[in-house]
């Protein structure tokens, strides 16, 4: 068996969380750090051009998941596009730079996870091209723009929804995140910034730094109740790589559960049923898995200005010369959020806008052009499941997000078709929207439910499959294996209020400290509006 150095630290998963870990901890030089990824290195120029990431769908740079049959969405399998290649997610997402709501991390009740706590990670990350504001930060790796698309139709839906009565805001990360706008984006001069890019390449020359790519982790191996090692595969050829501290798993919300569950740590009568040794009886390893689902509604018209243009010659001119037009598109260029009903304490729907017609979760190309917008149920009640499917480390796991199973859920989807609607008959986008392509076939209370279920997706926000006060604590430690944290998505208890890149990045900065032993960074003391 090759590989087998001894490091301090072996992190696996080389995404949004594991490329900040990897750098953070090799900052100390008195550390040894290994970062361990499944895909190759993030080389590949459809990673950097924004509107190019959709090309890694459905390849060795995706792990290519998809729910199993969802009830609540008519039996569809639902795809689940997910970063196979430093950078993880990060590679192919569209690149929307939101925190959440400050009562999203107080709601944790976690010790030390509270938004004024939390706060100070997500400044130190930033590197904001606004400047510096109590609630932005400067100088951090993470580069964080305002839009160099904006696509007419992307602006004239801002438009619409304040004629439809909503705010507008310029800010989704001040201290109010209602309102309609245009969203920032991870982004630096027209090109795509993740994690790899801006945390891990600034610190590939580091002596104490390795990265191991193309490597299928299948275990951590746990020996009289501790994690010693990160065993995997690297085509046929078996791989070890020892840790003397820790092994930190940042494989996401979909395949640090899988890991926990393929090293012993899960629910005893379901891997022994799978012939699997029982490390540790853990039943909430996978559960508790949340998601936003999304409803697009979609909408054709006959003006050449929608992404399936992007690539025209005057376009790929102006992105070489200026990073400029719309290459530099994210996709979901605009949107807001709102309440479904008054007296709510933030708002429950989250609406994105995108320049195209986005068909089967974007795997099917449009047939013209189009716009598409919809929105998300922010703060769902129901919860799904990541199972092992087989004791075989390159089996898929079984994942069900079980949306809808609470009603509420369905009631404000439901009430989100409605706003949109409602938003689509406004002066300033009907330009955009006189040719239904994807609505209900009527607003009766039947019909719109029946789209809700026909039309919903992921947005590809999993959380919660290893969260903190169930699977670790709140120094991100699993309860009962001495030397193994987890710190990416999967901790998360309850769901943010929006995008998960950037909590996912912070949750990264802190467990950095946490694990390193530094002080926490200084609680931030900011106003809510």
């Amino acid at each position: 068996m090759t590989g087998e150095h001894m490091y301090d630290y072996v992190i696996v998963g080389g995404g949004s969380a594991g490329s900040v870990l990897a750098a953070r901890l090799s900052e100390d030089p008195g550390v040894t750090v290994c970062l361990v990824e499944a895909g190759p290195a993030d080389h590949d120029p459809n990673i950097r051009v924004p509107i190019d990431s959709p090309k890694l769908f459905r390849t060795h740079q995706d792990w290519d998941l998809d729910s199993h049959p969802e009830a609540g969405a008519e039996g569809r399998r639902v795809y689940l596009p997910r970063g196979r290649v430093l950078g993880g997610s990060g590679a192919l997402n569209g690149m929307v730079y939101v925190r959440g709501a400050r009562s999203d991390y107080d709601g944790w009740g976690q010790p030390g996870w509270s938004y004024e706590e939390l706060l100070p990670y997500f400044l130190r990350s930033e590197d904001n091209e606004r400047g510096a504001s109590p609630f932005h930060g400067v100088g951090g790796p993470m580069a964080v723009s305002d839009a160099r698309s904006r696509n007419p139709s992307a602006l004239a839906f801002v438009d619409a929804a304040v004629e439809a009565g909503h705010r507008a805001t310029d800010d989704f990360n001040g201290p109010d995140q209602e309102g309609f706008g245009l969203f920032q984006l991870t982004q630096r001069d027209g090109e795509r910034v993740n994690s790899s890019i801006a945390f891990l390449r600034p610190a590939l020359s580091r002596p104490n730094l390795t990265v191991e790519t193309n490597v299928h982790v299948t275990r951590v191996v746990i020996e009289h109740g501790r994690a010693r090692a990160v065993r995997g595969r690297r085509l046929e050829e078996e791989v070890e790589f020892p840790a003397a501290r820790e092994v930190v798993l940042a494989a996401g919300a979909f395949g640090s559960p899988q890991l926990l569950m393929l090293s012993g740590v899960g629910d005893a009568d379901e891997l022994r049923a799978l012939g699997l040794d029982v490390v540790l009886d853990q039943p909430e390893v996978g559960r508790n898995l949340q998601d936003h689902p999304h409803v697009w509604l979609g909408f054709a018209h006959p003006h050449p200005i929608s992404l399936i243009s992007a690539r025209d010659p005057r376009n790929v001119e102006e992105y070489q010369a200026h990073r400029t037009g719309p290459l530099t598109s994210n996709g979901p260029e605009s949107g807001g959020f709102v309440r479904s009903r008054p007296g709510l304490a933030a708002p429950d729907l989250q609406f994105q806008c995108l320049p195209v017609l986005l068909l089967d979760g974007g795997l099917t190309p449009p047939p013209g052009h189009g716009i598409s917008f919809g929105a998300s149920v922010l703060r769902p009640l129901s919860r799904g499941r990541l199972a092992l499917a087989s004791d075989q480390p390159t089996a898929k796991p079984r994942i069900v997000f079980d949306y809808f199973a609470e009603p509420a859920d369905l009631d404000t989807a439901a009430t989100g078709v409605r706003i949109g609607l409602e938003i689509s008959r406004q002066s300033a986008l009907k330009t955009y929207t006189q040719t239904p392509y994807a609505v209900p076939d009527s607003e009766s209370d039947a019909d719109v439910r029946a789209f809700v279920r026909r039309h919903v997706q992921s947005l590809h926000h999993p959380v919660g499959t290893c969260a903190m006060g169930a699977v670790v604590d709140a120094e991100l430690r699993v309860r009962g294996v001495e030397g193994l944290r987890v710190a990416d998505a999967s901790v998360i208890p309850l769901l943010v209020s929006g995008n998960t890149n950037a909590p996912t990045v912070a949750i990264a900065e802190k467990a950095a400290d946490l694990i390193l032993g530094r002080p926490a960074l200084p609680r931030a003391s900011v106003a809510a509006a």
